[in-house]
C-alpha cells in the first residue's frame, strides 16, 4: 500500500474530497455499477481506489505508460503461445477524465433502470474517454502482426452507433441490443435496421443473443412456453442469428436449447444480486450461469463434485448426450444448420437486403456475387405463406434448410408452420 512503491500508481488513488465527522469522503461521485459507491477507502494507504465493479476489482490505470506496457505484453504472450484472439472486457472504461470530475445527473425512465442510482448518472467522465482510440490502435497492429488473429471488445452500457465506431477489421464489437428484442418481428426487424445503419456495409458486426449477463434465448424468447414451442423458437432463433450479416457468437448450453434456471435465495452467488435482492432492479445473473449438463447422471456428467450452482431441473433429458441421439432436438438442428451455412458462402460474407417483413414474417437475402440464399422465419405466429414478390428472378429455389421439417416451396410462395424458419438456396 505504499505510495512510493513501483506499483504504486497502477490503480486509480485519491485523496479524499473532505472528510465528515472524522470518516473520508469520496473524490467525486462517481458509482459502483454494481452499486454503491465506486470508491473504496483504503486506510494503510490513506486514500480511496476505484472500482467500476466490486471493490475486489480495482480499476487500473491506463493514463501510467507502465501499465499499458504491461498489458501489451501480456497480449504479445499469449499470441505467441498461440491465442486465436482476445475478448476485450468492457473496455471502453479503460481510461478515466485525467481531472476526475462528478458525472452530471442524469433521468433516465423507469423502464431503462432509472430505479439504479447508475442511471441517474450521465457516465460522460469514467468511460469512453478520447484516449482510448489510440491505446485501442496500439493493441490491434500487435495483434495484426499476427496472422488470422482478431479481438472483440464488450462496449459497456452503451449504445449500438457507439459500437460501430470503434469496430475495425477483424476487431468486433458486441451489439447486445438484439438479445434485449421479444420473439416479434417488428420488434426484431427495427433492431436489424439498426445493426445494418450503424455498421454499414463497411462495418461487420458481432451478434448475440444470449451471454454471460442476460437471460437466455430459450427463455427468453419462448416467455414460459411448453418445451415443444420452446424449442421450436430456439431452432428459429438460431437461423436468426445465423444468417444476419454479421459474426455469430453461441454461448454454451444455446445448441441444446439450455434455459434459465431458478436459483433460491441462499444459493445466490452473483453479488449485485446478493445486494439487491428482492428489489427488482437487477436480474440475478446466476440463472443464466448454471454448469452445462452433457450427459445423464450425477450432476448431469459436468463434475464428480459440487457444482457452483445447481443444474437445470431437465438437465437428465435435456444434455448433449440425449440431444445427440435425437434427429430433432435442438442440437440436431443446430448441427445441420451449421453444415448449410458452411456451404454457402452468402450467408458468410455476403451483404444484406430485405425482401419482406410484417408482423409476422421476416424474409431477407445474403447476397454476393452471383450467389444468394434467402432467409425467412414466421415469428410467433400460426402458419403463414410468404409470396415470392422481391425474390431474385434469375434462379430458381430449393429448401436447403428448415427447422421444422414442414415448410413447403409453392407457386403461391413458401408456407412455414408457426416459428418455423427456413433457408433456401438457388437450384440451378
Amino acid at each position: 500500500m505504499s505510495r512510493t512503491a513501483a506499483h504504486a500508481d497502477w490503480y486509480l488513488w485519491r485523496d479524499p474530497s473532505g472528510w465528515r465527522r472524522g470518516r473520508p469522503l469520496p473524490p467525486n461521485n462517481w458509482l459502483s455499477y454494481f452499486g454503491g459507491p465506486g470508491w473504496t477507502w483504503e486506510p494503510r494507504r490513506g486514500q480511496f481506489y476505484f472500482h467500476t465493479f466490486l471493490a475486489e476489482q480495482p480499476d487500473v490505470n491506463f493514463r501510467n505508460p507502465a501499465v499499458r506496457a504491461a498489458q501489451l505484453d501480456i497480449v504479445r504472450g499469449w499470441l505467441a503461445r498461440g491465442v486465436d484472439g482476445f475478448r476485450l472486457d468492457v473496455f471502453n472504461t479503460f481510461f478515466k477524465h485525467p481531472d476526475l470530475p462528478s458525472n452530471p445527473g442524469h433521468r433516465p425512465p423507469l423502464s431503462l433502470g432509472g430505479l439504479r442510482a447508475w442511471a441517474r448518472q450521465a457516465h460522460v467522465n469514467d468511460r469512453d474517454q478520447p484516449e482510448l482510440g489510440g491505446f485501442l490502435a496500439e493493441l490491434r497492429s500487435i495483434v495484426d502482426a499476427v496472422a488470422g488473429r482478431m479481438t472483440v471488445g464488450e462496449l459497456f452500457d452503451d449504445r449500438i452507433e457507439v459500437a460501430a465506431t470503434y469496430s475495425g477489421a477483424r476487431h468486433l464489437i458486441f451489439d447486445f441490443d438484439l438479445l434485449q428484442q421479444p420473439w416479434k418481428a417488428d420488434r426484431i426487424a427495427t433492431q436489424i435496421d439498426r445493426i445494418e445503419a450503424a455498421f454499414g456495409p463497411d462495418r461487420w458486426p458481432a451478434l448475440v443473443l444470449s451471454n454471460h449477463d442476460q437471460p437466455r434465448a430459450a427463455s427468453r424468447l419462448s416467455r414460459g412456453a411448453p418445451a415443444p414451442e420452446r424449442d421450436a423458437i430456439a431452432k428459429a432463433a438460431a437461423v436468426l442469428l445465423l444468417t444476419l450479416r454479421g459474426t455469430p457468437f453461441l454461448y454454451y448450453g444455446e445448441e441444446i436449447g439450455l434455459g434459465n434456471v431458478k436459483i433460491p435465495r441462499g444459493e445466490i452467488v452473483d453479488p449485485p444480486a446478493r445486494r439487491y435482492w428482492p428489489l427488482p432492479v437487477w436480474w440475478n445473473r446466476d440463472q443464466c450461469r448454471t454448469p452445462m449438463p452433457w450427459r445423464p447422471g450425477p450432476n448431469a456428467g459436468f463434475t464428480t463434485g459440487r457444482p457452483w450452482l445447481r443444474l437445470a431441473p431437465d438437465a437428465q433429458t435435456r444434455n448433449v448426450a440425449v440431444e445427440s441421439a435425437d434427429p430433432d432436438s435442438v442440437l440436431a438442428a443446430y448441427r445441420r444448420l451449421l453444415a448449410v451455412r458452411k456451404t454457402l458462402p452468402a450467408l458468410q460474407v455476403g451483404a444484406f437486403r430485405w425482401i419482406a417483413r410484417t408482423s409476422q414474417v421476416l424474409v431477407y437475402a445474403r447476397e454476393i456475387d452471383a450467389q444468394a440464399a434467402i432467409v425467412a422465419i414466421n415469428i410467433g405466429g400460426p402458419a403463414a405463406a410468404v409470396p415470392l414478390d422481391g425474390w431474385p428472378t434469375s434462379s430458381a429455389w430449393e429448401i436447403a434448410y428448415a427447422t421444422a421439417g414442414s415448410a413447403s416451396l409453392g407457386p403461391t410462395g413458401l408456407h412455414l408452420a408457426a416459428n418455423e424458419a427456413a433457408i433456401l438456396r438457388s437450384s440451378g
